[in-house]
């Protein structure tokens, strides 16, 4: 599995990485739209959100993972968050 080494945490998965920014994004595109491509575009991001929460529970799971899965899922969260603007606003 690939590694994304960021300054906060280094060594977090690059798939946690990749999926939490997808779920950004998604979440990004709900800004100004009306009624009913919020709600298209919401289930869009609810699906993507749960597909990162599913893959952080998967890999706490592992042995040799020393983060409880909360800590992963924060560790994963800043390391996105923080490399750049919201995209939100």
């Amino acid at each position: 599995m690939l590694v994304a080494d960021t300054p906060d945490r280094p060594g977090l998965p690059d798939e946690l990485i990749k999926l939490e920014r997808s779920a950004e994004a998604e979440r990004a595109k709900l800004a100004g739209l009306d009624p009913g491509a919020y709600e298209a575009q919401r289930v869009k991001w609810r699906e993507a959100s749960a597909a990162f929460h599913a893959a952080v529970t998967e890999y706490a799971k592992r042995e040799d993972v020393t983060m409880s899965r909360y800590q992963l899922e924060q560790a994963v969260k800043r390391a996105v968050r923080h490399t750049r603007e919201d995209p939100a606003v």
